[in-house]
């Protein structure tokens, strides 16, 4: 391919890294609280290893399969992609290190201690030790690696102690994978708070596994693999159906190559050298982090913290607006016949439309629930609803899209409860993820056929509704209801071209319609305006578009919380501002003003 480059581009993955930087400088404001800035320290170890897991692992699979591949953007190919990735990490994982350190310093002046071993009294010292010896050492997996016992196979984002032993004056290294299962920390005997990480109580006793050999060294090491695993058509053909097929590729992802090695401390050239050949991977993806390689702990460990202390490390409480809850007498779908509303979450509560669903899967009137569904809250009280509305005889279709990313299991499984139930299941569109959200209550009022009709930007998820920013439209139009109406026909039917009246659908009709919109402020010149809210700006076309519109003097404002592949403040984007908004809540919400 063609090398092209424009001065107004940046790559896609190189502005992510920057994004996940401002999560993680979130953790050195003053006005965040303490425990929230441990959160975000959290949030931006996850993000990263997804990161590898999706977009370093499928820039890997292109380096080998499409070498004559170039980013449309920049010009870059797969792999210096991945060079410009790896160099920019380092810097990024020092900042992590340092706040993570800065955070918990902070978080001892409240009474939240996280120990070291050589932090530990004596009486601490002997707790963790039987805990080692009663609960984990009875559990634990050690090997030695030899030619008797090969390298064994390293779980994706799994926590493994690796040593350097000595036995006869060889050298041997051992391993010994720390179980998923294990409590993630240990709460300790104190006067305050305290608690020390699991992976530091078995680095600390590894020794005690391997009595003939004497340990020259030792470490704390996690693997993370491509779990980039593209559809393979003939494959497809060999299963009855769709959601069996996603069942074998998610049990095939667990095994994909490694594309990151990170290590709590420093490894010996030969540790090095020889994990890396084990792992096929190259050196250059290896990274040494002090802080914790996993910290999902944070937010359970949140709930053994006394709470006197929770209210001067937390984020003040927030309660959702419950304007809607309700309806009128207690019905929602009386509501919404007497007027549109928008809820925008999370200062709204999603229970508005929680309650419609409820209501609606006990309506008699009610003939048909229809609802694309990407992703779902544990235990969903919305799959609850509809389950009970099948079984109520309403004529219940979910559009289940089984490739949401990290939740293709969880997608799996809310398919076979809605099935069960009498619920009609539809696994998405081949070659598209359905990634709209959209429900249709069709009911019968008299002899009239009427809709209500849900739209909107997040997910029917009940728990991510309270952290993320949304906009969700409930109306009983009907223009909009036959639009949904067409919409859903044409899901059910493969059809990703269809025209509507007031709904605008991608990959069909929603790029064209807004960049003629677009086109429309050019034509006013300087008096023109635009202001966009997104998720990520990747797409070249409407970057060019907009390059266009800034060289024509329309003022441009862009609010863009991930990636932004377009640089403003330059000869051709000197009329585009570009904010980012990252805080307490997760900005969602798509808006084109």
């Amino acid at each position: 391919m063609e090398k092209t480059s424009f001065p107004f581009t940046q790559n896609r993955e190189l502005s992510w890294l920057r994004f996940n930087e401002r999560v993680l400088e979130e953790a050195d404001r003053e006005e965040v609280e303490a425990y929230e800035k441990l959160k975000f320290i959290s949030i931006f170890t996850s993000n990263l290893t997804e990161f590898f897991m999706v977009r370093v692992g499928s820039l890997t699979d292109i380096s080998v399969l499409k070498k004559e591949y170039r980013d449309n953007k920049t010009g870059m190919t797969a792999n210096e992609q991945l060079y410009a990735i790896m160099k920019m990490l380092p810097d990024m994982y020092k900042k992590k290190d340092t706040l993570y350190d800065k955070v918990t310093e902070e978080l001892k002046t409240h009474g939240i201690h996280s120990l070291k071993v050589e932090d530990l009294s004596e009486k601490q010292y002997k707790h963790i030790k039987k805990v080692y010896n009663d609960e984990f050492k009875p559990l634990l997996s050690p090997q030695i690696i030899n030619q008797s016992h090969p390298f064994p196979f390293i779980e994706n984002d799994k926590l493994h102690v690796i040593l350097e032993l000595v036995e006869d004056d060889d050298k041997v290294y051992a391993i010994v994978p720390i179980r998923t299962d294990f409590a993630p920390y240990i709460v300790l005997p104190s006067d305050e708070f305290s608690y020390i990480l699991t992976e530091k109580i078995l680095l600390e006793f590894a020794d005690d596994l391997f009595p003939k050999g004497r340990v020259s060294a030792k470490a704390i090491i996690n693997v993370t693999r491509n779990f980039d695993l593209s559809e393979d058509d003939d494959i497809i053909d060999e299963f009855d159906n769709f959601r069996d097929y996603m069942k074998g590729v998610l049990k095939r992802r667990t095994r994909q190559q490694t594309v990151r090695l990170e290590s709590n401390s420093e490894l010996s050239l030969n540790l090095l050298s020889f994990l890396t050949d084990k792992l096929d991977l190259d050196p250059i993806n290896s990274f040494v982090t002090t802080a914790p390689m996993r910290m999902k702990y944070v937010f359970s460990l949140l709930d053994e913290v006394p709470t006197a202390i929770k209210a001067k490390i937390l984020f003040n409480p927030f309660t959702p607006y419950e304007a809607y809850v309700g309806g009128i007498n207690g019905s929602m779908m009386k509501l919404i016949e007497s007027q549109d509303i928008m809820l925008s979450y999370p200062f709204d509560d999603m229970k508005a439309f929680l309650d419609l669903i409820k209501e609606a899967a006990d309506d008699p009137r009610v003939i048909s629930i229809k609802i694309t569904i990407y992703r779902l809250a544990k235990n969903s009280k919305l799959v609850k609803y509809l389950c009970k509305a099948a079984e109520n005889g309403v004529d219940v279709t979910a559009f289940m899209e089984l490739r949401a990313r990290f939740d293709e299991q969880n997608n799996i499984n809310y398919s076979d409860i809605l099935f069960d139930s009498g619920a009609n299941i539809i696994y998405g569109i081949e070659k598209y993820k359905v990634h709209s959200k959209c429900c249709l209550i069709t009911y019968k009022d008299g002899q009239e056929v009427k809709y209500i009709t849900q739209v909107g930007t997040g997910n029917y998820n009940e728990s991510t509704s309270k952290q993320y920013t949304d906009l969700s439209l409930i109306t009983s139009d009907k223009e909009i209801g036959n639009d949904a109406s067409d919409f859903f026909r044409n899901l059910a039917t493969g059809n990703v071209d269809g025209r509507y009246k007031h709904l605008l659908q991608s990959p069909s009709s929603f790029k064209p319609k807004l960049m003629k919109l677009i086109d429309d402020e050019i034509s006013k010149g300087e008096e023109g305006r635009l202001i966009f809210k997104m998720n990520s700006l990747t797409d070249l076309d409407f970057i060019q578009k907009l390059v266009e519109a800034s060289r024509a003097g329309v003022k441009i404002t862009l609010i863009i919380r991930g990636i932004s592949c377009i640089l403003p403040g330059l000869p051709d984007t000197k009329n585009i501002e570009i904010r980012s908004i990252v805080g307490r809540f997760l900005e969602h919400p798509r808006i084109y003003l």
